[in-house]
């Protein structure tokens, strides 16, 4: 027990120091950010980082992923609503979709965004991670979600990657048309004008 309660410590502790890093890198970007300033909003020793993560590169690689983890698992929470979307299939997709913008303009994501493109040219490898947990697994959620919505008879027969696709890029499109996945905050009213329209086209398509 003793054992097991050390290493749940050092799980916690390294998840800690993974969050504050990602803070402190999103603050002053990658070249600027240290690892001391990092231990020290930690409450941590500078060694004990490196006990951790061995060096800097390896630091921003497990916060900017660990970022990447969160936003996928918010992202995944919200799309498993239409497991069960109710009466109103409209209502639930628009709600789904409404969710899934904030999670998209939130500071997280921004961040996440900013950070990786900033060092797209000195770790490309990073950059496509990042999109393979959160982009692409949303859009196979999404398709999971839809194929079965289409075999219960709520949605017409199709190709669920296609669909999910599509109506992802119904709702990022307006945005980032506007520049404002960047912008520091986006209306809620506007956020849920985009996923109302979305919503509407994409059932003009594909409602039964």
């Amino acid at each position: 027990m003793t054992g097991a309660t050390a290493a749940r410590g050092r799980i916690d502790k390294r998840q800690a120091i993974l969050n504050v890093a990602f803070t402190v890198f999103a603050r002053r970007g990658y070249d600027k950010a240290c690892v001391q300033e990092i231990a020290d909003e930690a409450g941590v020793a500078k060694p004990t980082v490196y006990n951790h993560l061995n060096d800097k590169e390896t630091l921003f690689r497990h916060a900017v992923l660990a970022a990447a983890d969160a936003v996928a698992a918010e992202n995944l929470d919200i799309v498993e609503r239409l497991r069960d979307p109710g009466d109103d299939l409209s209502a639930a997709l628009t709600d789904v979709a409404y969710r899934l913008l904030e999670v998209c303009v939130g500071e997280r994501a921004r961040d996440l965004r900013r950070l990786t493109y900033a060092q797209l040219a000195s770790l490309p490898d990073l950059s496509a991670t990042v999109l393979e947990r959160t982009s692409h697994g949303i859009a196979e959620a999404l398709a999971d979600r839809l194929a079965r919505l289409a075999l219960a008879g709520r949605l017409r027969p199709c190709d669920p990657t296609v669909a999910a696709e599509q109506l992802l890029a119904l709702l990022t499109g307006p945005l980032e048309r506007r520049s404002q996945l960047g912008a520091r905050a986006v209306p809620a009213t506007e956020l849920r004008a985009v996923a109302q329209a979305a919503v509407h086209t994409f059932l003009a398509a594909y409602g039964s």
